[in-house]
């Protein structure tokens, strides 16, 4: 079994800054990419960044976010800054993880954190 832990979000207002962390734990071989997507009400979800092993993926939507990994932590950090009400959504942790040596590796989620931005 793999587990993503997530931590952070909340509630901030407009201009705000928030951090979310994310754990990744279990039968883990190997992790070639971790991230973050939201799904904002109403809407579907959409990527917000991810970060390969091999070096950051530029698909960040927003660039007042800004992503890390930490691999010997098995956890990916994003920090969001000057939020605006338009970011509150629930963020999902995304993991592709490798659990042996095939080379064979599999979508993992996380729960989601809400993140609000209001007055």
């Amino acid at each position: 079994q793999v587990h993503l832990v997530e931590s952070g979000g909340g509630l901030v207002q407009p201009g705000g800054s928030l951090g979310l962390s994310c754990t990744a734990s279990g039968s883990i071989f190997s992790i070639n990419a971790m991230g973050w997507d939201r799904q904002r009400p109403g809407t579907r979800r959409e990527l917000v960044d991810r970060q390969f092993t091999a070096g950051t993926y530029g698909a960040s939507t927003e660039s007042r976010f800004t992503i890390s990994f930490d691999r010997a932590k098995n956890t990916v950090y994003l920090q969001m800054n000057n939020l605006r009400p338009e970011d509150a959504a629930v963020y999902f942790c995304w993991a592709d993880i490798e659990r042996n040596s095939s080379g064979y590796s599999v979508d993992y989620w996380g729960l989601g954190p809400q993140v609000a931005v209001y007055s």
